[in-house]
């Protein structure tokens, strides 16, 4: 009974030793950590059209800067999301840049939303402001802990004996956000009330 069992359990110990059940495990985290950015982001294109809504109550607020935002939130939220994403680095970045668009666009119209009084004394408005910027905050959350599953499994496919597992199985570093982008994508959007005092923090989240 040993005997037959043998070969299995040398088996189930080299791929132990050479790193398969750590890739196995960082693969499982890097997507579920990549789930949560989707979440993320989803929260902040639904609340895109709120925003909108009333910002354009406001009498001539600048047309061009609310249609770079209903654009930006089109573009971020038609590119397909699928779990090959993780896998493909032009498909990636795609979906990248779609949303740092987003992010310089809504960041844009907080800016222009300051030159119109009636629009920051709107507690709807004031409202919508401290929930985005929660929002943009647990992107930062979600984005930082992909990037650091993701170079977890990176390190463990670039690393010697493990690499050689990686080749063995076909498993290839993944993409993650780049550097160029890193700083403008992360930026909250700018909430100044005018009064001098600290924006309540954001509503939590059921």
């Amino acid at each position: 009974m040993t005997r037959r069992w043998l070969p299995v359990l040398v088996l189930a110990a080299a791929l132990s030793g050479c790193g398969y059940n750590d890739f196995q495990k960082l693969d499982e985290s890097s997507k579920a950590a990549w789930s949560e950015v989707l979440n993320q982001y989803q929260r902040r294109a639904d609340l895109v059209p709120n925003i909108v809504a009333s910002v354009k109550g406001e009498a001539n607020f600048e047309q061009e800067t609310l249609t770079r935002v209903v654009e930006a939130r089109a573009k971020a939220t038609s590119i397909q999301v699928t779990p090959e994403t993780l896998n493909n680095p032009q498909a990636f970045n795609q979906f990248q840049q779609a949303q740092g668009e987003l992010s310089s666009a809504l960041s844009r119209l907080m800016v222009v939303a300051e030159r119109y009084p009636q629009l920051q004394a709107n507690q709807a408005f004031r409202d919508l402001r401290v929930t985005l910027e929660g929002t943009e905050n647990r992107i930062t959350v979600a984005r930082n802990r992909y990037i650091q599953t993701v170079q977890d499994y990176n390190v463990l496919a670039r690393s010697f004996p493990t690499n050689l597992t990686a080749m063995v199985f076909s498993y290839e570093p993944k993409p993650t956000f780049s550097v160029q982008n890193e700083a403008e994508i992360s930026r909250p959007p700018k909430v100044d009330f005018g009064t001098g005092s600290t924006p309540a923090p954001a509503p939590a989240q059921k």
